[in-house]
């Protein structure tokens, strides 16, 4: 498995979405989003993603994750149901996790170049 990392941030097509609930064909995508992610996840593709609680315009989600390359992730992003179907827009950044829990309370340390 690849160790690139790249970040996906979403944020919904219509903000009123999160007001005053999604239309029936949103809501279908949303249910085929989160089976999306939930699939890469479970494959070790995906290191987490989860959203914003606010429910206003400044609202967004991240998903984390691992691609052989830019173009993969571009891939894996422009795949995501949300993104495809246009209930969200997707922007793309190469990614690099300094820290989280699992890696200090392990001990394990990487250089970092920053």
């Amino acid at each position: 498995m690849s160790t690139n990392q790249f970040i996906y941030k979403i944020v919904p097509t219509r903000p009123d979405m999160l007001t005053s609930g999604p239309t029936d064909d949103e809501a279908v995508v949303l249910k085929q989003h989160y089976e999306y992610l939930r699939d890469l996840t479970e494959r070790g593709i995906v290191r987490i993603a989860g959203r914003t609680l606010v429910e206003d315009e400044s609202t967004f989600g991240i998903v984390i994750f691992y691609a052989e390359s830019e173009r993969e992730a571009n891939t894996v992003m422009n795949t995501d149901p949300a993104v495809k179907l246009g209930v969200m827009h997707g922007e793309l950044h190469p990614f690099r996790i300094a820290l989280d829990s699992s890696s200090v309370s392990a001990g394990v340390h990487e250089k970092s170049d920053t």
